[in-house]
């Protein structure tokens, strides 16, 4: 597992963690989705249903493969291990990467504008800096639109373990643009 996936998903950990109390429980997914479907009013309540299912599919999948003992919290290492597992959790990343990218389309044309992309990234609580450089890494259109399907794809590539160098390590803190 490469140390920049780990950064990647150390950064994700600490975004969910809404109380900051170190670990991560069903609260947290709840505030997040509530959130992220927040900064999207334009789009259509399906999709914004959609947002919310796949941060609850999130949070089942981690809490059925790692609470072992039942209390309903999930610390960092137990998260990486699932997390940066394709086998564990490629259906989960990949529900929730379709689910945020398409939110991200409030007309349906496949293209998410810098606005709806910057909304949403910030809901989730990545740096501004961060989330201009992973936007402006996209290539967007002319008239400053990406494809919602290369978003897709980078949301897939951030829990890949063993990827490096990829658009979505910008969105690390210290992260050289």
């Amino acid at each position: 597992m490469r140390e920049e996936a780990v950064s990647r998903v150390r950064t994700v950990f600490s975004l969910l963690d809404a109380d900051g109390n170190g670990v991560l429980e069903q609260v947290d997914f709840t505030l997040m989705a509530d959130r992220v479907a927040a900064a999207a009013p334009r789009s259509p309540e399906a999709d914004r249903d959609a947002i919310r299912s796949a941060f609850g599919q999130y949070w089942t999948t981690l809490v059925d493969a790692l609470d072992a003992d039942g209390d309903g919290r999930i610390d960092f290492d137990e998260y990486t291990a699932c997390v940066l597992s394709p086998e564990r959790f490629d259906e989960t990343v990949g529900e929730f990467a379709r689910a945020l990218s398409v939110l991200g389309d409030p007309e349906g044309q496949g293209l998410v504008g810098r606005g709806e992309f910057v909304a949403l990234m910030t809901a989730i609580g990545f740096e501004r800096s961060g989330i201009d450089a992973l936007f402006e890494a996209f290539d967007p259109s002319a008239d400053d639109r990406i494809p919602v399907a290369t978003w897709e794809t980078a949301i897939r590539d951030y829990y890949a373990p063993d990827q490096a160098g990829i658009p979505g390590d910008l969105l690390v803190v210290g992260a050289k643009a």
